[in-house]
Formats: C-alpha cells, structure tokens, sequence
C-alpha cells in the first residue's frame, strides 16, 4: 500500500502508529507489573522456573520494547524484539504454566504486523 512515490500511503501510516501507541502501553503496563514484583507476575514466574531474575529480564526487555515502538527509527526492530519475547511466552503458556496463551498470541501478531508495516 505504498503511494505512486514510494511512500507508504497515510492509512498505513496512521494504521502504524495507532499500533504502535496500543502496544506501547500495553507492553508498558505488563512490563512494569514485571519490573514492580506484583504478586501474579511473581507467581507466574515462580510456575516457569527459571527465578525472578527472568522476570525482571522479560520486564526490562518489554518496557524497552515499548518505548522503541515510540521511535520511528527503531519500530521496526522494538516490534520484532516484542515479537520475539512473545514466543517465549506462547512456548512458556502452552508448556509450562499450561494456560491459553491467547493474549500472547494477539500481541506476537500484532507485533509482526508493526514490523511489516515498519519494513
């Protein structure tokens, strides 16, 4: 959807950036409950067994994801590091804490669709 000059056309663009914002605060708020030891973070990493340190790991990795999508400059590539950690949490649902991973699924593929958009 990139205009005759090779810009991307302004519902793309617009389209981006309003994902950008939705994931940005969402990755913002699990990533501080991570970051802050809110009692169901801690449990659910308690549940994966690799110790708090993952937790303030994935946290730190989140909120740094969040605001990576807030800079045009590195969108992309925020984008791709959520999407990466939100394989590790669709791996960590479905075989560890045996849960629907269905919210980590919505993000991974809202993740890569910010990353083609961001391409």
């Amino acid at each position: 959807m990139a205009s005759a000059s090779g810009q991307p056309a302004m519902f793309q663009v617009i389209l981006g950036w309003l994902l950008c914002l939705l994931l940005a605060f969402v990755f913002l708020m699990f990533g501080g409950m991570k970051l802050l030891s809110k009692p169901a973070m801690v449990r659910e990493f308690e549940q994966v067994g690799l110790g708090q340190w993952f937790r303030y790991f994935t946290g730190t990795l989140e909120v740094i994801g969040a605001a990576g999508l807030l800079v045009p400059k590195f969108s992309r590539w925020a984008a791709l590091l959520l999407a990466a950690v939100m394989i590790g949490a669709l791996v960590a649902h479905s075989t560890v804490l045996h849960s629907a991973p269905t919210l980590a699924l919505i993000l991974l593929v809202l993740a890569v669709l910010i990353a083609w958009l961001r391409r």
